[in-house]
C-alpha cells in the first residue's frame, strides 16, 4: 500500500531551502527522508514561485513525487478555512487514486490551528497516521489517545468559541422561533434563511425530505415565526382511511353517510387563522386533492353532505417525502394542485449531508433522552464514551434525525452503565437494510439529490458487513473474502466506513 505524506509547508522549510540545510533541513524534508513515501502532497499558503522553489529543493533530497496545492489564507490561524480546504484537498486526491493508499499528516510544519486540524480530521473523516519531526528527537509517530483526540480536542475548541466560531460557522441571528432545529451546517442555515423569510407571507409552502428528517418541526417553526394567530395543526394524510380523509379535513354535516349522528368540524375550520400542516401530501385521493385546490385558489370548502360553501383562512404548509413530479406523471397526483402547493419549496437535506451537525445533535438528543427517562425509576445520566461516540459520527443516519434520537435512547435504556460503550451504541443501532437489486445504487438519478460520495459509501459497509458475517466475525477469513492484501487493510476500511464489531482475530 502506498503511503502518503500531507503536510502544510512552514516558514522553517522555507528557511531550510533558502539556506540549502545548512541551519536545518526543515520538518517535511526530515520526514520525506526519514520514511519511505511514495508521494507528498504539500499545501502552501505562501506565494506560487516561494512554494515552488521550495518543492525543487525538496525534490533534490528526496526521491519521491511532489504535489505542490497553493492555497490563500486570509489568516493562517482560521480554523474553518484550513479546515475547508485540507479536507477538500485529502478528499480530491482520495477520489483519483485507484487503489487503496495509507495516510500521513504532519503535525510539525505550519501553524498550529494546521497542526489541530490534522488531528480533528485524523479522527473524523480520514484514517490517517500522525506524526511530528524534531532536531533533537527526529521522526516520532503521534499516538492520541481516543479520549483526547474525539473528546477533549472539541471540547477545547468549543471553550474558545467566540475566538474561533467559524470552526462551527454558528449564526448568533437566528430567530428564536427556529432555535428548536439544531444545527451549524451551512446547508442548514440556508434553509432556515429561506424558512425565515417567508414565514411572516401568507404564501404556502412545501417541504420536501426524507422521512425522519425534521418536518414538521420545520414547519412550526416556519408558523411561530408567521403573523398568524391561529393554532398549528398538524395531520398525517397517510394515517388517515382514505374514506375518512374528506371529512376528517373538511368536517361532515349531521346525516352525510351512515354514522354521521352530528356536524364535525375538520381540521381545516381547527386551524383558522392559523397553519394547517398537511404531512403526506401525496397520500392524499384524489377526490381530496380537488378540495384541497379549492381551498388554495378560491379560500372556500364545503363540508360533507354541506350545501354552502364555508370560506377560510388557513395557510397550508404541505410536506412529502415523495417525489410529486413522479407522482404526476403517474397520474396519482394533480399538477394543478403541485403548483398552488409549490409557491415556496424548503428542502431539508439527510443528515448524512448536514456536515458538523450530527455532533451537535448528538449531545443535544442524549441530553433529552436523559431528561425523559430520569423521570422514571433508578436511572442516572449517561454519558458517551470517545469509542462510542465515534460510531454515532460514522453511521450512515438512513431514518435521518428521528433514528439517532430513538438511537441515543434506545442505548441510553439498556445501557448496564452511565458510560454509554461502543457495543451499547451497535445493540441500538438499527439494521441496515440491504436492498437486492442493484439497480437501486446504480440506477439513481443525477443531479442535486445524488451524494456520490455516500453512495459509495453504502457499497463499501454492505460488502464489509457482508464479509465479517460470512465469515463468522474472522478477519482473516474476511480479508480473503474481499480480496485484500493484507489483514491491516481490512482494518484500514472498517474504521474508514464505522464497522465496529467483536471478531476473532485468526481461524
Amino acid at each position: 500500500m502506498k503511503k502518503i505524506l500531507f503536510a502544510w509547508i512552514g516558514n522553517n522549510d522555507l528557511l531550510a531551502a533558502a539556506n540549502d540545510g545548512k541551519t536545518g533541513i526543515g520538518p517535511i524534508c526530515q520526514a520525506a527522508t526519514t520514511r519511505d513515501f511514495a508521494e507528498a502532497v504539500l499545501l502552501s499558503n505562501y506565494p506560487k514561485d516561494k512554494s515552488a522553489n521550495y518543492c525543487g529543493w525538496l525534490s533534490k533530497r528526496a526521491d519521491l513525487p511532489i504535489k505542490l496545492n497553493v492555497i490563500y489564507l486570509e489568516d493562517p490561524t482560521d480554523f474553518r478555512s484550513i479546515y475547508d480546504h485540507a479536507k477538500m484537498e485529502v478528499r480530491a486526491y482520495l477520489e483519483n487514486q485507484k487503489n487503496s493508499v495509507e495516510l500521513t499528516f504532519h503535525l510539525s510544519p505550519g501553524t498550529p490551528s494546521m497542526a489541530t486540524v490534522w488531528v480533528i480530521l485524523a479522527n473524523s473523516l480520514f484514517t490517517a497516521k500522525l506524526i511530528q519531526t524534531s532536531s533533537e528527537r527526529g521522526l516520532k509517530d503521534v499516538e492520541l489517545p481516543f479520549d483526547i483526540a474525539v473528546d477533549y480536542l472539541p471540547d477545547l475548541i468549543k471553550r474558545k468559541d467566540e475566538e474561533i466560531g467559524a470552526l462551527f460557522d454558528r449564526t448568533d441571528h437566528d430567530a428564536t422561533e427556529f432555535s428548536s432545529i439544531m444545527h451549524r451546517s451551512k446547508i442548514m442555515k440556508r434553509l432556515i434563511a429561506r424558512a425565515m423569510t417567508v414565514a411572516p407571507h401568507f404564501l404556502p409552502v412545501l417541504i420536501q425530505g426524507e422521512s425522519g428528517t425534521g418536518k414538521e418541526l420545520l414547519a412550526a417553526a416556519i408558523h411561530k415565526a408567521s403573523l398568524f394567530k391561529g393554532e398549528f395543526v398538524a395531520v398525517n394524510c397517510g394515517a388517515i382511511p382514505s374514506e375518512l380523509v374528506e371529512s376528517e379535513l373538511f368536517g361532515h354535516k349531521k346525516g352525510a353517510f351512515t354514522g354521521a349522528t352530528s356536524d364535525k368540524a375538520g381540521y381545516i375550520r381547527a386551524a383558522k387563522g392559523g397553519t394547517l400542516f398537511l404531512d403526506e401530501v401525496g397520500e392524499l385521493p384524489p377526490a381530496a386533492q380537488v378540495k384541497l385546490l379549492r381551498v388554495l385558489q378560491e379560500g372556500t370548502y364545503s363540508p360533507v353532505g354541506a350545501t354552502i360553501s364555508e370560506k377560510t383562512d388557513v395557510r397550508i404548509i404541505a410536506a412529502t417525502n415523495r417525489n410529486l413530479v413522479e407522482e404526476i406523471s403517474a397520474g396519482r397526483f394533480r399538477e394543478d394542485l403541485f403548483h398552488r402547493l409549490a409557491v415556496a419549496i424548503l428542502q431539508i437535506p439527510p443528515l448524512r449531508e448536514r456536515e458538523g451537525d450530527i455532533g451537535l445533535l448528538i449531545d443535544y438528543l442524549l441530553d433529552k433522552a436523559n431528561e425523559r427517562l430520569s423521570a422514571g425509576r433508578d436511572y442516572s445520566p449517561r454519558k458517551l464514551t470517545a469509542a462510542a461516540r465515534t460510531i454515532l459520527l460514522q453511521h450512515n443516519w438512513p431514518g435521518n434525525v428521528r433514528e439517532l434520537q430513538n438511537t441515543m435512547i434506545r442505548a441510553a435504556l439498556w445501557a448496564s452503565s452511565n458510560l454509554l460503550e461502543r457495543h451499547d451504541i451497535q445493540d441500538a443501532l438499527l439494521p441496515i437494510p440491504q436492498r437486492d437489486k442493484k439497480g437501486d445504487v446504480l440506477g439513481r438519478p443525477l443531479g442535486e439529490g445524488l451524494n456520490l460520495e455516500n453512495t459509495m459509501g453504502e457499497v463499501a459497509r454492505h460488502y464489509l458487513e457482508r464479509a465479517m458475517k460470512e465469515s463468522g466475525g474472522n478477519k482473516s477469513k474476511a480479508t480473503k473474502l474481499l480480496n485484500f492484501k493484507n489483514y491491516q487493510t481490512l482494518d484500514n476500511w472498517l474504521k474508514k466506513y464505522g464497522i465496529a464489531v467483536t471478531v476473532d482475530e485468526e481461524d
